[in-house]
Parts: C-alpha cells; sequence; structure tokens
C-alpha cells in the first residue's frame, strides 16, 4: 500500500501509487508508525532533485524529514514549492533572479518563502486566485470542475498520479480558479519554463503523428 507522500497540485499530500519525478520537503509531517499528522512543519518548501549520487534513503523514517513526491516540476509549483537552492542550484539561481526582477528588490531565500507561504495558503487550506485563462502561461495549473489541469498550449489537460490524462480545450475567455501562486505564474511569464511528466509531450507527439 502507498505510503501518504504524494502531492497533489492542490497541495494535498495523498496516498497514491505514482511516485513522479521530484522530491519535496516541508519538514517532519509523519510519526513513527510512517503516519502523517500535520501538512506542513516549515515555511520553507522546496523542491528537490529525485536522485543524487550516493544518496539512498527510506522514506519516512522517524524523526527525519518526510519525503513528498511530484509527478513534475509543474505540479510542485502549483503546490507552492519552489527550488532547492543545494541540490539544483542553478535552478534556483534563475527562479531567485527572474523573482527578483519581478519584485522589483533583493529577496533571499527567506523572503521568498514568506511570500509564497502567504499566497499558497490561506487558513491552512490551498489558496486561489482568478484569471482569464487565455492570459495564463503553460505550466500553470488550474482547477476546473473539481480537476486538477495544467495550461498547455491552447488545451487544459488533467493532472493524475501517473501522468497527464484527458485534454479539454482552454476557454477562450472567462475566468478559472488557479491553483499556481501567483508570483510564480509571474515566473513563468518572465522565462521560467517549468519541467512536465513526459506523458504530456508523447500526447502532443502521438497527436501531431494522425495529422
Amino acid at each position: 500500500m502507498p505510503l501518504q507522500n504524494r502531492v497533489m497540485p492542490t497541495g494535498e499530500i495523498v496516498a497514491l501509487p505514482g511516485r513522479g519525478l521530484m522530491l519535496g520537503n516541508r519538514g517532519i509531517l509523519h510519526d513513527d508508525h510512517r503516519r502523517l499528522v500535520r501538512a506542513s512543519q516549515v515555511k520553507r518548501w522546496i523542491a528537490c532533485r529525485l536522485h543524487w549520487p550516493g544518496v539512498r534513503r527510506t522514506p519516512m523514517r522517524p524523526h527525519t524529514w518526510t519525503e513528498l513526491f511530484f509527478l513534475d516540476e509543474a505540479t510542485a509549483f502549483a503546490a507552492g514549492h519552489r527550488p532547492c537552492a543545494a541540490c539544483r542550484y542553478a535552478d534556483y539561481k534563475r527562479f531567485r533572479r527572474l523573482w527578483e526582477a519581478h519584485h522589483g528588490c533583493t529577496m533571499g531565500a527567506d523572503a521568498i518563502d514568506e511570500v509564497l507561504h502567504a499566497e499558497r495558503l490561506e487558513c491552512r487550506t490551498k489558496r486561489t486566485w482568478r484569471a482569464d485563462p487565455a492570459t495564463l502561461p503553460d505550466g500553470t495549473y488550474v482547477l476546473l470542475d473539481g480537476v486538477s489541469r495544467i495550461v498547455w498550449g491552447d488545451e487544459l489537460v488533467a493532472w493524475t498520479d501517473r501522468g497527464y490524462g484527458d485534454r479539454i480545450a482552454r476557454p477562450a475567455r472567462g475566468v478559472v480558479d488557479v491553483l499556481t501562486p501567483e508570483s510564480i505564474v509571474a515566473i513563468f511569464r518572465a522565462g521560467y519554463e517549468p519541467a512536465v511528466h513526459p506523458t504530456l509531450a508523447q500526447a502532443d507527439d502521438a497527436r501531431n503523428s494522425v495529422r
């Protein structure tokens, strides 16, 4: 039975079989019996490399940080995580440079985490915001009829724990609930392209091959 350590774009931590491509950290969230007892312990929510040379961890060992798993980087961003400054230093530097350009001031990791913490949660529940879907950059997640969907070209593609699922047309007008924090969406607009699960590109390739 899978452990409760898979993170959805909504930020919820669930027990699903899909492992994903990225590791995450919010502190120690589980007890000695590998049961989740809190959703976060710290404001520093980071997204890490899944593999690191010479390091192999057993998930949810007692008294150590809880290993969380994301389908991909876009999912981690939607949940409110940022690149780790240790194992993903190049990504963190690029993210921070674009972040500072957007906010117009120098900001270290602590200041970035304060902003993200306010943007991702409201009374311990996921904070969303409203936007015209036509204005959202690729990689942004929206919530439509209870389904988390990634904006990808002219489509909205459903998230699953094993990869991307059904596709619908991106609405040309109106408003949708956006899951990805607003400051991160601004970073996407500035040129940061979040890594996505290969099932998204595979579906694109399959569709193009029959045209």
